[in-house]
């Protein structure tokens, strides 16, 4: 497992995950979008870089939120490389299924969480996908990744387990230690 060291690790007391999302909600409000803007492009340029990134044919992606790492034109970089992207779609209460992403032109917010998602070709061949490209409020220096709450990403990923995971956040969302529980899923990475 490799992991980037951020410059400055949060010190804090062991949180519960209620009270982390809280504290990195709260961090988020400090940053105003265009600033978040300018940090998404240094990583989205260590994305590019990475050496499982440029061997990969089948990649899974998020499309981002506001207050997330953005992921919008990397999603059309990596498109404009040959790449399949594959973004996932919230199904009922609980699962993510994913469908295969074109443009920007098949996406739509068809979902509770106005999330825009691809209306592409559903995709079930999850043992093509090399790599994944995970979201999350915060991750620690083990792969330990904190998600909104829903568990969405863990159902999934707990079925790719061949998947390279690498999860991605601002530096402000790094702390020293994220609570786990049994199904929560470990990255591989966090840039």
């Amino acid at each position: 497992m490799a992991f980037h060291t951020p410059i400055l690790l949060y010190k804090m007391e062991v949180l519960d995950k209620k009270n982390l999302r809280k504290l990195i909600r709260e961090r988020k409000k400090q940053y105003t979008p265009e600033m978040l803007t300018a940090m998404s492009k240094n990583v989205t340029e260590r994305i590019l870089a990475h050496p499982r990134i440029q061997q990969a044919q089948y990649i899974l992606l998020y499309y981002s939120l506001p207050d997330e790492v953005n992921t919008h034109h990397l999603a059309e970089l990596l498109v404009a490389k040959g790449k399949q992207i594959l973004l996932p779609v919230i199904v009922g209460e609980s699962d993510l299924i994913l469908r295969s992403y074109t443009g920007t032109q098949d996406l739509k917010a068809d979902n509770a969480f106005h999330i825009l998602e691809p209306m592409g070709k559903l995709f079930t061949e999850y043992t093509k996908i090399e790599v994944g490209i995970i979201p999350g409020m915060s991750f620690d220096n083990r792969g330990n990744r904190l998600g909104r709450g829903k568990g969405y990403y863990d159902r999934l990923l707990v079925q790719m387990p061949h998947l390279y995971k690498i999860g991605v956040c601002f530096e402000f969302q790094r702390v020293d230690c994220v609570p786990t529980s049994t199904y929560d899923v470990r990255m591989d990475e966090v840039l």
